[in-house]
């Protein structure tokens, strides 16, 4: 006679492993008359696994197979890798190419910012597209193709010698557009790949490989434009670097297509109407950060994208020592972080966004004290530190304070009103430099002027309350490289836990990394 097949059966809590007869035998014991079936929620006694299922949503009650969560892992890292790279070879070395091509110093620091409106506009009517084509993974597929495209001018304009400055432009908005577009909707979808229990270590191996991936990037490119230049073939050498950029966004094309997409559009996703918004700029601490961040952003791009003009046609830095500098404040930005996760932990995140802002405001002042390549790299290192303090910070007090439901669309509309500042920004800048005639002097008043209007946003953040509660790790994606901030980062929604973590009127937050 062969045994009854084993069952796992739910009782006071525990799980144990039975035959069919001993979990009936059991059951009549506890006053159950039929036999239990198998069960797996632990701690709810004599609950069928079938029963409590049927009381889930649909798109809950789906599993996935662990082959296909394991596979989707897989490819979202390979994607995040490949998209890294081309953040390295392709997009940093962009206002480098319009200065080889012959546009104005001031023109080029344009270059770096203006473009971007496309890309913040085009984040405001994603959620359009994701609905008008039924699908968070086409949205994304159709963005990522946009990406890729937008190389293939700048690798003729290379080849030739020669781009008109308004397409070069169009061919940047095009990327930015394209770029940011898919922001919103690959958060959105990739939440529901990943299972929530993993999702915190997942994404911080994630960012680990991604900020790999951009640095040799950056140094390779670096290093390829050096030799190229050294064979007088420098428009060549940009060509192969646009060239690889393309063909990593085309990898990442086939990565994306391969991932699933078992929920095509979330239900629970919620637009903040702009009234709200406002409502709580005017009332709420995080309208103060936010409005603070805004004024500082117009402060930092007044001399921000000009970095790049002023180490390549004033101080005549070689590409690989151009690379360097945003480098190091990567690199040290990166370094700094669990550091200054622990200061948060023990002083507060409030604390730590207050050092931060004021470690940031003399930073452009001090690329002006000397002209050496070393002393700017040590700078550098000052830089990273202060900037990865004052984001960290702003990431724990300001995005997980906000519900899951309302991330996307808050996101969305703080990312195009930050590039707006951006854009306000380095207009003042290139007003400057143009009326000054592109000279050391220009560059002295720009770096300073900047320095003296960081301080002018600082009052916002007096009065802050400190916040308390768990703090998860925040994972982010680099977006742009940037000389005077190493980095332009966004955060990864899908790593934050699905409720705020933080409260208002509290001691301190929990630990982070």
């Amino acid at each position: 006679m062969t045994a009854a097949p084993a069952i796992r059966c739910v009782m006071a809590g525990s799980f144990k492993v039975e035959s069919k007869a001993s979990c009936m035998v059991r059951g009549k014991a506890q006053g159950v008359k039929t036999p239990i079936p198998k069960c797996t929620f632990p701690g709810i006694d004599n609950v069928c696994k079938r029963d409590r299922l049927s009381a889930l949503p649909a798109s809950m009650s789906r599993r996935r197979p662990p082959s296909t969560t394991r596979s989707n892992l897989r490819l979202i890292s390979g994607d995040g890798a490949a998209f890294a790279v081309m953040v390295g070879v392709g997009e940093a070395n962009l206002v480098a190419f319009g200065l080889a091509l012959g546009i104005s110093q001031a023109t080029a620091g344009l270059l770096a910012t203006v473009p971007m409106v496309a890309g913040g506009a085009l984040q405001l009517i994603a959620p359009w597209g994701v609905r008008r084509m039924g699908s968070h993974k086409r949205w994304c597929q159709l963005c990522v193709i946009g990406q890729s495209l937008s190389f293939a001018p700048l690798i003729l304009a290379a080849f030739i010698g020669f781009i008109p400055t308004p397409l070069l432009f169009l061919t940047a908005a095009f990327y930015w557009a394209s770029g940011m577009g898919a922001g919103p909707a690959w958060n959105t979808w990739v939440g529901t790949l990943i299972p929530e229990r993993i999702r915190a270590p997942y994404f911080a191996r994630r960012t680990r490989l991604t900020q790999a991936s951009v640095f040799l990037g950056l140094m390779a490119g670096g290093i390829a434009l050096e030799r190229w230049t050294a064979l007088g073939q420098r428009h060549l050498g940009f060509a192969m670097l646009f060239l690889l950029a393309l063909l990593c966004r085309a990898i990442s094309l086939v990565l994306v297509t391969r991932q699933t997409e078992p929920i095509p559009i979330a239900p629970t996703l919620r637009s903040v109407p702009l009234r709200e918004m406002a409502r709580k700029i005017r009332h709420g601490q995080d309208g103060r950060i936010l409005l603070y961040l805004l004024g500082m952003q117009v402060a930092v791009q007044t001399a921000g994208p000009f970095f790049t003009p002023y180490m390549l046609e004033q101080l005549h830095f070689s590409y690989v020592q151009f690379v360097s500098i945003p480098a190091m404040a990567y690199v040290a930005k990166i370094a700094a972080l669990p550091l200054l996760g622990r200061w948060a932990q023990r002083h507060g995140a409030v604390h730590l966004m207050t050092w931060g802002a004021l470690g940031i405001v003399p930073l452009s002042a001090l690329w002006v004290v000397a002209d050496s390549f070393w002393y700017l790299l040590a700078v550098q290192i000052i830089s990273g530190f202060c900037w990865g303090a004052l984001e960290l910070a702003v990431l724990l007090v300001f995005f997980e304070t906000i519900h899951a439901d309302e991330r996307t669309s808050i996101l969305t509309m703080f990312n195009f009103a930050n590039t707006c500042a951006v854009i306000a920004g380095s207009l003042i800048g290139h007003a400057v430099l143009s009326g000054l005639g592109e000279s050391p002097s220009a560059y002295l008043a720009l770096f300073w002027g900047s320095a003296i209007l960081r301080i002018v946003p600082l009052p916002l953040l007096r009065g802050i309350r400190e916040l308390k509660g768990r703090s998860v790790p925040v994972a982010t994606r680099t977006d742009a490289l940037r000389p005077s901030a190493g980095s332009i980062d966004r955060p990864l929604l899908p790593s934050l836990p699905a409720e705020p973590p933080l409260q208002e009127d509290s001691v301190s937050p929990g630990p982070t990394s």
